[in-house]
């Protein structure tokens, strides 16, 4: 196939309203934040926007550098446990997986304090945290008596128009030139006889011969990647009352999932199974800054505000797909009606290459802090994320494609998405050198569409710590509870397909150590 039709092929994807769909959902994903920082401040449910003297602020309120008067050195290694349970059509699975990581790692330099002066003192920070975690797993199954991914294929096609001679134009069979390889997803079907034209030029199309058996699907997922932060953050305090600092933020996107979903025919007397694979490999470089106040009204009372700018991030990914079939007796019905053996059994589809850039949502976060003298003090904030505010655009089509790429994936995910709050609140208790944290924090749900599934997040934390004059160690465990969704396919229909409900319950367990010079 000529680099020209590629081009083309490429274009016309971009073109399809799923397609805008799916970035609108990268979106998404990209932006979505649960609990960062240090094993301390996990413990207290996640709260960044009302507390100092802690190696979170230099990617959360970096006002907080303000109240160190010594420098720091930190490393909080985690594990983190993925369990999953799913639910599709009449089947419910389990599974789940667990990662090591480096969650966060930080150097403070504070100034000496000028207590002769209005301006007491500064402090430059440098951290790297990890604000994401892409690690997920799970898998399905259930025995479907209406549809079959086929089915799908079937449909689009047909809808689409498109001709036997696209389809044959859209597939390379010579291997000097990289084939067997389909350029299109109905190219690879119609070549492996799993959609036969019911002309000689094509529309309208017929899936191969399953005498309308029912289909036992079977779907796995499993993603690894992570969104890692440098950040650079520098903060004044000044008389002891006001702290003011700001951060800039350089962000790296890791993420990658590989996907299958196979339907077993129970009683189909060409088709033994189909199935699809697929993955994504995803890479991105990204840019934000933030800028925070704390007001200290008395040793007892602080209020704090952050504001972070949308991280502006420039992505390239790559997607591999490949299909599969086996066949009763190795034998379909050829187009004369004789049973002839099929010229292939599997086929990749082509490579999509992509670039663009994201824009995640801005987010605003204020917060209050009550200290009961030396006994502790109990925190909270709320936290505005304007996820209706979230856009991706590209240079890498044609002018027309790139301003439609733009505007109607902005389309989709004001449509999709909603501008939505936060809500955290935690506590610590000192006993001498020992301290005891528990916190909970309410995620909103981003979703202005209903499907029937909520899919706000708890999260609850507990944690403990012991502080020393020049060392010190947290150790904090969370759990985080939620909803999703996943559809293998839709057809025009909706009560002929199904989607997968997905309760996510990942622990995460971090232990902070540091020492203070």
């Amino acid at each position: 196939m000529t680099k020209q039709s590629i081009w083309a092929v490429v274009c016309a994807l971009c073109a399809s309203s799923s397609v805008f769909g799916q970035y609108a959902s990268d979106a998404l994903r990209y932006s979505e934040s649960n609990l960062t920082g240090s094993a301390r401040f996990q413990a207290l449910g996640g709260n960044h926007a009302a507390l100092g003297g802690d190696p979170s602020v230099i990617h959360g309120n970096p006002a907080g550098l303000g109240f160190y008067n010594r420098s720091e050195l930190t490393v909080s290694p985690a594990v983190t446990s993925i369990n999953n349970n799913t639910r599709y059509i009449d089947d419910s699975r389990s599974s789940g997986k667990s990662n090591f990581n480096v969650a966060q790692a930080s150097l403070v330099i504070a100034s000496q304090p000028g207590f002769q002066r209005k301006w007491k003192g500064s402090s430059l920070g440098i951290s790297f945290s990890r604000q994401q975690t892409f690690q997920d797993k799970y898998n399905f199954s259930g025995l479907n008596n209406r549809s079959a991914y086929l089915d799908q294929v079937v449909e689009n096609v047909n809808a689409d128009g498109t001709t036997v001679s696209q389809l044959e134009t859209d597939f390379e069979s010579d291997p000097a030139k990289g084939g067997p390889v389909a350029y299109s997803l109905p190219s690879a079907y119609y070549q492996m006889y799993l959609i036969n034209p019911t002309s000689t030029t094509g529309p309208p199309y017929a899936p191969l011969n399953n005498n309308n058996s029912a289909a036992d699907q079977f779907g796995t997922y499993s993603a690894t990647g992570a969104n890692t932060q440098w950040n650079i953050a520098y903060a004044g305090n000044y008389n002891d009352k006001f702290y003011i600092g700001a951060t800039l933020g350089f962000s790296r996107l890791r993420y990658k999932y590989t996907r299958t979903f196979q339907d077993n025919y129970t009683d189909s007397p060409e088709l033994v199974f189909t199935q699809q694979d697929e993955n994504l490999t995803v890479t991105g470089n990204g840019i934000n800054v933030a800028l925070g106040v704390i007001y200290k009204f008395n040793p007892f009372v602080q209020i704090g505000g952050v504001l972070t700018s949308p991280t502006f991030t420039s992505i390239k990914e790559t997607f591999n797909q490949n299909v599969s079939a086996q066949y009763v007796d190795n034998k379909v019905t050829g187009p004369d009606g004789d049973l002839i053996t099929p010229p292939y059994t599997s086929l990749p589809i082509a490579p999509n290459d992509f670039v663009y850039s994201l824009t995640s949502p801005f987010r605003g976060n204020f917060g209050a802090t009550f200290f009961f003298q030396d006994k502790g003090f109990i925190t909270g904030s709320v936290e505005y994320v304007g996820y209706a505010g979230m856009g991706a655009n590209t240079n890498y089509l044609s002018s027309t494609s790139n301003e439609a790429f733009k505007n109607e994936t902005k389309a989709e995910i004001k449509d999709t998405y909603r501008n939505t709050a936060n809500f955290r609140i935690g506590g610590e208790y000192r006993m001498n050198i020992f301290r005891a944290r528990a916190g909970v924090a309410y995620l909103g749900d981003p979703y202005s569409r209903t499907d029937g599934l909520n899919r706000q997040k708890l999260l609850f934390s507990a944690g403990a710590g012991v502080r020393g004059s020049r060392f010190f160690a947290d150790l904090t465990g969370t759990f985080l509870t939620y909803k999703t969704a996943f559809t293998p396919y839709t057809l025009a229909s909706a009560q002929d397909y199904s989607s997968v409900e997905i309760t996510n319950k990942p622990v995460n367990v971090m232990l902070t150590i540091g020492t203070t010079f």
